[in-house]
């Protein structure tokens, strides 16, 4: 489905009931699954990523496809590797099959676990007998991915010696760590992270508590933090915890620099408000929260405020090459970014007159790129998505929020050739 995009015609109130976070739905979903009597959470993200972490969860043997959700492909790994008599070929996309998998199975094999690769070495898909695993030390890179920790983590209470991590160079992501071992704990086992040696212990163990209600997603929430800051519109956003465990909550102190004021409403719902307090730059380290990138590259070029964001290796494995992706796509609306390495992201303000009629803009089949995107055509009006279905990864709802915001969505049929 593609999609051209009108900004509303007049200035109105938007008031947003935001979809639940799909990082703790799954987490919750493997915390459950590990916990005696596997209760499963009664409120969970609608969305493809959580769907597809379902759907596994009810498998234990032959083929288990979990697309392109990525999360799930890591978390399943731990999950099915120790849980004895599990006998799975656990596979995604064809994307899926060149996102890297290597340092996570390493890790776990070194823990006991019998994985072994069906393709490419170091890549899905896994052929996983599940059995107890024994534990113990393993260093795993954290530069890498923090779902490899995390997945480690959620699993060590069921290994004989449970786990003590040692951590090697730069965290990335960190926030999703300490969700994690937060959520764990509210489970009933209490991980202990020795920040200073880059070290998390998590002792053999039972879950046996019930996990509180999955909050609203932050990440869903930045990108009408994103219309708030380039229409000054105000927004009102439903279903956020002012204390949340997820990262991507300090949207709200990263979108500062652009006037955007939040405020808590006595009915809990946040405010978003732009002011003329509006910095002239903006540099960020965005290690902890690089979900975070697209939306505020898209944001500071539609407001003409240059940026250098660095932190943000983690980019090159995702859906896609997002840092590529965004160069590319930003080049469309006539903003020239420029790529450094490692994992830097700069825009100094140079630009240029796009095309008059502006190239479609291509999601790479990332949900991210999508909805990052979508708000540029208050600059753009008209502006053309391609492949708009991917925002069901996360946020089945977005377009339909969109309307209701006073956008005007209008379909495009694509040209198949031979049906002139």
């Amino acid at each position: 489905m593609d999609l051209k995009i009108f900004p509303p015609e007049e200035l109105a109130d938007i008031s947003v009931r935001l979809p639940l976070s799909k990082s703790e739905s799954n987490r919750s979903l493997i915390i459950s699954a590990l916990t005696p009597g596997n209760v499963r959470p009664g409120h969970l993200a609608d969305c493809d990523d959580t769907d597809a972490m379902l759907a596994a969860l009810d498998r234990t043997s032959g083929p288990v496809n979990v697309g392109a959700a990525g999360t799930a492909m890591r978390f399943l790994t731990a999950y099915f590797a120790c849980t004895p008599g599990a006998d799975v070929t656990l596979d995604g996309s064809e994307r899926m099959r060149r996102r890297p998998i290597g340092e996570l199975v390493d890790a776990l094999r070194s823990l006991g676990a019998e994985i072994d690769y069906m393709g490419a070495e170091g890549f899905p898909p896994l052929k996983i007998r599940g059995r107890m695993l024994e534990g113990g030390e393993v260093t795993i890179p954290a530069s890498v991915s923090s779902q490899f920790i995390s997945a480690l983590l959620m699993v060590a209470p069921a290994m004989e010696r449970g786990l003590r991590l040692h951590l090697s160079g730069k965290i990335i992501s960190r926030p999703y760590i300490y969700m994690t071992l937060e959520m764990m704990e509210q489970a009933g086992v209490r991980g202990d992270f020795n920040e200073d040696e880059q070290t998390i212990s998590v002792p053999n163990g039972q879950y046996r508590e019930p996990l509180p209600p999955v909050e609203a997603d932050w990440s869903a929430a930045s990108y009408w933090f994103e219309i708030a800051a380039v229409s000054t519109d105000p927004v009102s956003l439903i279903g956020l915890r002012p204390k949340s465990l997820q990262g991507d909550s300090a949207v709200a102190r990263l979108f500062k620099v652009t006037g955007l004021e939040t405020r808590w409403e006595p009915d809990g719902s946040l405010s978003l408000q732009l002011t003329p307090d509006a910095g002239a730059r903006l540099e960020l380290d965005l290690s902890d929260t690089p979900d975070l990138a697209q939306t505020l590259a898209v944001t500071c070029c539609l407001l003409s405020l240059p940026f250098r964001f660095v932190g943000l290796e983690s980019l090159r494995i995702k859906e896609t090459d997002r840092l590529s992706a965004l160069r590319m796509e930003l080049s469309k609306l006539g903003f020239i970014l420029e790529i450094n390495e490692p994992g830097e992201l700069i825009w100094r303000g140079a630009r240029f007159e796009p095309d008059e009629e502006i190239e479609p803009i291509a999601t790479y089949e990332d949900h991210r790129m999508a909805m990052a995107f979508a708000p540029a055509a208050i600059f753009f009006p008209g502006l053309r998505i391609n492949d708009c279905e991917v925002v069901t990864k996360s946020y089945p709802r977005f377009w339909h929020d969109l309307r209701a915001a006073g956008f005007t969505l209008e379909e495009v049929k694509k040209y198949i050739p031979g049906n002139d």
